[in-house]
């Protein structure tokens, strides 16, 4: 596809001609298997010191730009990434993840420099709705990627940066009240699902 084909399909929001672009996703949940580290972006996580758990499990997940401001406490793996922001091809090319997913349901949002990247894909536009409908509210990314792989083959889950906005975000500087998600209504989520889901952890 050209570039000029892709802008096209995507001020259109041609659903199915951006996915095609990427790799089918019963492929992409096929390879988020064995022990994941899910890393989020709040704040709190760079007062930890578990960068070389992160940094030993199977697959590293980040989010977004995935700030990394110390090996001790962030590790320094990036297999997947998620986004539902824009990032420039000078960092992305710097993290250098194996699979890079567009969780957005802005499509129009999406760069060219990330769909023509080996290793992208789309997962479906339902599933930030479904999980709008359940929250009452937008998904964050990370619990859009939570989502993910609870429905993945992954043997375990240990989710690390994640406090539900209780230290705010490292990439930005606004308040729980700034910004469009229920953080209380997510944290129900993710309990719930460690409650019933024994590959699930957080670690606080």
């Amino acid at each position: 596809m050209t570039r000029v084909q892709f802008l096209i399909a995507r001020t259109l929001r041609r659903e199915a001609v951006l996915a095609a672009m990427g790799l089918p996703m019963a492929g992409v949940l096929a390879r988020l298997t064995g022990r994941v580290a899910l890393v989020g972006n709040a704040r709190s996580l760079g007062e930890r010191v578990w960068g070389a758990e992160i940094d030993a499990a199977d697959l590293v997940v980040r989010i977004n730009r995935a700030p990394m401001p110390a090996a001790g406490s962030h590790g320094t793996r990036t297999d997947v990434l998620a986004l539902a922001v824009a990032i420039g091809a000078a960092d992305l090319g710097r993290l250098n993840p194996a699979l890079t997913l567009w969780m957005s349901h802005k499509r129009k949002r999406l760069p060219w420099h990330v769909a023509r990247r080996p290793g992208f894909a789309l997962p479906p536009v339902q599933d930030f709705q479904r999980l709008r409908g359940l929250l009452g509210a937008p998904p964050t990314t990370g619990l859009l990627m939570i989502d993910l792989l609870a429905r993945s083959p992954a043997t375990q889950v240990t989710l690390y940066g994640f406090d539900f906005f209780a230290s705010q975000s490292l990439t930005g500087s606004r308040t729980a009240a700034q910004v469009p998600h229920d953080f209380a209504a997510e944290r129900a989520f993710v309990e719930a699902l460690l409650a019933r889901d024994a590959r699930f952890a957080l670690r606080a």
